[in-house]
């Protein structure tokens, strides 16, 4: 797709549960397959099959059950290496191989870089290939919107945020793990109504959505024109919120108050 202009590798998305997305990245050259976090064991391997990839490693982002539950369904009978957060949470029993930030590791040939982004869980980690222009962002960054905080706190989420903008180009085509965009389409607009680049864009969404296809993958450049959580610095949201002179970490924090009261 026009998307992966850079990409030489082939991208598998698929739905699981009521609003989960897994991903499959496969390397044709070397015939490597990642799976992007691990919920359904059945989907994922079924996705697998219906490709006719072999599993060769396994990315988890963090510990919640919707991306771990399936690991074990998963690699039984494979030798798939395991890559995740340190911890001892349930679900990151079935680690092989553990990650903190700034850590790097070799995939079919492209570098994977980890970046920790903390908020919605302690753990989470991100996996951005710079060769390809992809990011996976787990529950950090989707489609208009961010995580829910549950671990940590809107400081922690909000430069977690800030890496993920100071770190991946506009051009980084983003995977995220739900399809979450028509509700937050809906509350973008409430706290940026008067965004041209927002107001079109929740007609695209909706005609998608209308045909039951997905909003994701999303593009780094498309989450900073319409996505209010990475906006906290514009000055018609800060208007809007009556915050002209609040930090941006203070208007982040109003506006992910107002998602959770949506």
């Amino acid at each position: 797709r026009s998307l992966f202009a850079m990409s030489s590798f082939s991208y598998h998305q698929f739905v699981y549960g009521s609003d989960n997305y897994g991903v499959l990245v496969h390397d044709p050259k070397t015939g490597q397959t990642a799976a992007i976090d691990a919920g359904d064991g059945a989907a994922y391997k079924a996705a697998l099959a219906e490709k006719g990839w072999v599993l060769s490693h396994v990315f988890i982002t963090h510990h919640h059950g919707d991306h771990t539950e399936g690991l074990a369904v998963l690699v039984a009978g494979t030798d798939a290496e395991v890559l995740g957060p340190k911890g001892d949470k349930p679900g990151l029993e079935g680690i092989t191989t553990h990650l903190c930030d700034g850590d790097h590791f070799m995939f079919a040939g492209a570098r994977v870089e980890v970046l920790e982004t903390p908020g919605h869980t302690l753990d989470m980690l991100n996996f951005y290939l710079p060769s390809e222009e992809v990011c996976f962002t787990g529950d950090t960054l989707f489609a208009m919107g961010c995580g829910r905080v549950f671990e940590g706190d809107f400081p922690m989420m909000w430069n977690s945020l800030s890496k993920l903008m100071s770190t991946l180009p506009a051009q980084t085509v983003i995977y995220c793990s739900h399809e979450y965009t028509a509700a937050n389409v809906a509350f973008a607009l409430s706290v940026d109504p008067e965004n041209p680049a927002l107001i079109a864009r929740a007609e695209t969404v909706a005609a998608l959505r209308s045909r039951n296809e997905p909003t994701i993958p999303t593009t780094m450049a498309e989450e900073l024109a319409t996505n209010p959580f990475l906006r906290a610095s514009d000055k018609d949201i800060r208007a809007f919120l009556s915050l002209e002179d609040a930090s941006d970490a203070a208007v982040f924090a109003e506006i992910r108050s107002r998602k959770d009261n949506f």
